[in-house]
């Protein structure tokens, strides 16, 4: 456990009743508090390895399964949380040979032990349970299992439950800030069927029930919602990238029976998209394990090393297909670099939004992605701030944790005008938080030791308020020069973030060419003379900065 997680231990102890009111005072659940926040329930262990087996029963959509949680104790315990949805059975739960008690509240489990466990120590819960699991309405949106046939008739299954939570099909610590060392997944179905799952598959072996279990082994760390499963009339497709210093990593898709020859044309770009995110943020995590598309029913979700794929083969207007960029971006922000709660998901979407624009630029140039940025701008909201609240399981109401933050990370780039330093940053955050879950303090105090400045009023600003900065200004024509007045407002004091305007400007209106400048607004005004510009030519870049725009017409009341 880091210092972080120790003084977050000791301050829940303190303060988890009162924060327990407060989250139920702005409209959240005791459930919801059950599955968001870390208590002293969830941080007196560490789970190092899950060894999950789950059989499928087609024909009524339930599951029967175990799983063996082992865990180190971190603090003196006599009773401890796990997590799995009140709808499933818990069969009953062991620990060295014995049964152990437990009480069920909302979707979390308390399960009490018969003798306190001492720190350092470790240990293995051992779980069975079965039932119905939840089927999902509109995956992977919304999660839970996905019974349906295929044009033949047979049965495509599989499993999305990211933000409902890996419990909700189960047992496990269902906190997004602990993850695995390794796991197993060990998924018996029907012997027409093909298992496709995270990590390798250690081995195939048909049962005496004429069922087939398949073996897998993820051998790095996993965020619960991560694991999944598919079942269908696939076929395997290998291939391999081949890196300039002579390494490769195993390239597998699972595709429908019958689209082989299509789905082998389509993915070729999952070697310009590895060689590009390789440019960006060093090697991909997970070579042990290897890269998998795995075609779904439902849109797309970053499964670690088994990227969920249902875009049907088509690329967007900008020449890739979107759902194998963003998802597989995920492999290195959300699965290598993970939030810790859910409120800090901007680390996983932020970024991997912001990767698409980087994928367009390494394929075409800087101004491609900036065009490409400029199209995702639409979908910004500014209504809610991009981080939620904690310790909630929070769920994001609008996509600024997406399009928002991907232009807070180009407006950064921007702000320090340094693309060696922040494409160093990004390739560090990989490189030397890899396979941890972090959070936002923690990635800005990384961020601003890098750049030997604190830039943690800009991040606030985006992250912390709903409203991007407003660029104030006027302006006052002088002969042939403009005088102007200018300042910021902001959430965040002291807020001073650099920004482009034009210069000067020539050509016609169709063929104008604009030079631009930076200056340095703060929250105090300012002025500048701009000679030799009419102010109907001035403007703001806003195709490098995420900012808004007011303009004062008359200015009254400032001395400067």
């Amino acid at each position: 456990m880091n210092i972080f997680k120790k003084k977050l231990f000791l301050f829940l102890l303190v303060q988890y009743p009162i924060t327990l009111a407060m989250a139920q005072s702005q409209g959240y659940s005791h459930a919801d508090t059950l599955r968001g926040m870390l208590t002293k329930f969830r941080s007196c262990y560490d789970v190092y390895f899950y060894d999950l087996t789950v059989k499928i029963n087609t024909s009524n959509h339930s599951i029967i399964g175990s799983n063996a949680i082992f865990f180190h104790t971190k603090e003196n315990f006599t009773q401890l949380q796990v997590d799995l949805f009140s709808n499933l059975k818990i069969n009953s739960i062991t620990f060295r040979g014995k049964e152990l008690e437990y009480t069920r509240e909302a979707d979390a489990v308390f399960i009490t032990f018969s003798s306190e466990q001492i720190a350092g120590d470790t240990g293995k819960l051992f779980i069975s349970y079965s039932g119905i699991p939840i089927s999902a309405k509109n995956p992977p949106w919304d999660g839970g299992f996905v019974w349906k046939k295929d044009e033949h008739g047979k049965d495509w299954i599989g499993v999305a439950c990211e933000g409902t939570g890996a419990s909700c099909w189960w047992p496990n610590k269902d906190y997004v800030g602990d993850e695995p060392d390794s796991m197993r997944i060990n998924i018996i179905a029907p012997p027409d069927l093909v298992c496709a799952s995270n990590g390798q598959l250690r081995k195939k072996t048909p049962l005496p029930t004429y069922e087939i279990s398949w073996e897998w082994f993820v051998s790095y760390p996993i965020n619960n919602y991560n694991v999944t499963f598919n079942l269908a009339d696939y076929v395997l497709l290998h291939d391999v990238y081949k890196r300039s210093d002579g390494s490769q990593l195993a390239l597998d898709y699972y595709v429908m029976n019958g689209e082989e020859a299509q789905a082998q044309q389509h993915f070729q770009q999952v070697k310009q998209m590895l060689a590009c995110f390789e440019k960006y943020f060093g090697p991909y995590p997970f070579t042990r394990d290897g890269y998998k598309l795995i075609e779904t029913v439902y849109w797309g979700m970053e499964h670690q090393s088994a990227v969920s794929y249902g875009n049907q083969f088509r690329n967007n207007k900008w020449g890739f297909d979107f759902i194998i960029i963003h998802e597989s971006a995920h492999e290195w922000w959300g699965n290598n670099v993970s939030c810790e709660d859910m409120a800090d998901m901007w680390i996983h979407e932020s970024l991997a939004t912001y990767s698409e624009s980087l994928y367009e630029e390494c394929m075409f140039n800087y101004d491609s992605a900036v065009a490409y940025l400029v199209n995702q701008r639409w979908n910004i909201e500014d209504k809610q701030p991009i981080i939620g609240d904690y310790g909630v399981n929070y769920a994001h109401g609008d996509n600024d944790q997406y399009y928002k933050g991907s232009w807070m990370m180009h407006t950064f780039r921007n702000v320090l005008a340094n693309d060696s330093l922040f494409f160093s940053i990004l390739k560090g955050i990989q490189h030397d938080f890899a396979y941890q879950c972090v959070n936002s303090d923690q990635l800005i105090a990384y961020i601003n030791s890098k750049c030997g400045t604190d830039y943690t009023w800009f991040f606030n600003q985006y992250l912390h308020y709903s409203s991007p900065p407003v660029f104030s200004y006027s302006l006052k024509q002088k002969g042939n020069d403009v005088y102007l007045f200018y300042k910021w407002k902001s959430d965040v004091q002291g807020f001073h973030m650099p920004l482009k305007i034009v210069a000067s400007s020539s050509g016609d209106y169709f063929n104008k060419k604009k030079n631009y400048i930076r200056i340095f607004p703060t929250t105090a005004w300012q002025k500048v003379l701009i000679k030799g510009l009419n102010k109907k030519d001035f403007s703001i870049d806003q195709d490098e900065f995420y900012v808004k725009i007011e303009f004062i017409r008359k200015l009254k009341g400032v001395k400067i």
